[in-house]
């Protein structure tokens, strides 16, 4: 499949201007990647005809966002992240007596459950209110229901014993069928909510921002304006996570973060 750079950009922009989706600064790659697979899975050949229809048929765009916008995640994935956090972290959230957290681009709400759980067991969750967003509604449904498939809880179980859970991973959810569903106790506190990274605004003020494994799919011009957005949203000396294939290196505000996890890509805003 042979698709014109211009002929994606021209797609992009006219999704903008009709549904208010800013896509424009997202990585050439990774957008052009997840429009072929689209076309494949319609049986799609021709990025016009693509556009004329999604541009006319507000349904099939839907599922267009889903797939364009769909991430992969687990639950406590990079488990030394989750030990750097409760090592590193907790301790600092422990002298706030009330704490924000916004996990952005939450995709489908396996990493809101494992930091419920990490609060939890550090004794906070209480007094914590976890914002998750998400461009994506039908991860943001998956999210706030949280029920899962049976057959990944091996992995998760794993992921977070490593992660230096303390007690055994089957106390948090009740099994059905092929599913299990996450104890209502670690919903209490969350707060599901549609955020575009690239057009909407700051929304509250929070002690901790994680956005793992997101930043990747956008370009450098969209990353800067993420994490100025990000700085925007953390109070004085709050701290920001992204994923370890991540960086503010590029960023305007970098000289506003301190490190504090090099490896898992941990920081703290130093004013």
């Amino acid at each position: 499949m042979n698709i014109d750079n211009n002929e994606i950009k021209k797609l992009l922009e006219s999704i903008k201007s009709i549904y208010g989706y800013d896509f424009t600064e997202y990585s050439e790659s990774s957008v052009r990647r997840r429009i072929e697979h689209f076309m494949n899975s319609r049986k799609i050949e021709e990025l016009d005809k693509l556009s004329k229809l999604i541009l006319n048929d507000e349904k099939l765009f839907e599922e267009f966002i889903q797939q364009i916008s769909v991430t992969v995640t687990e639950m406590f994935r990079d488990p030394l992240f989750y030990m750097s956090l409760r090592n590193n972290i907790i301790p600092r959230l422990a002298s706030y007596p009330f704490i924000k957290i916004w996990i952005a681009g939450c995709a489908t709400g396996e990493e809101v459950y494992s930091i419920a759980i990490l609060l939890k067991e550090s004794g906070l969750l209480e007094r914590t209110i976890i914002y998750a967003t998400d461009i994506n509604q039908n991860s943001l449904k998956i999210a706030k229901e949280g029920i899962y498939s049976v057959e990944n809880m091996k992995s998760h179980t794993v992921n977070y014993q490593k992660s230096g859970g303390t007690k055994s991973f089957s106390e948090y959810y009740i099994s059905k069928y092929n599913s299990v569903m996450f104890d209502k106790s670690l919903k209490q506190n969350m707060v599901f909510s549609p955020h575009n990274l690239a057009i909407d605004k700051s929304f509250n003020e929070f002690q901790i921002i994680l956005c793992r494994n997101v930043l990747i799919y956008f370009n450098q011009t969209l990353q800067n304006k993420v994490i100025n957005l990000f700085y925007e949203s953390l109070c004085s000396f709050g701290f920001l996570a992204l994923g370890n294939k991540e960086s503010l290196l590029f960023s305007d505000n970098r000289k506003n973060f301190d490190e504090i996890d090099h490896k898992e890509k941990i920081f703290r805003r130093n004013n």
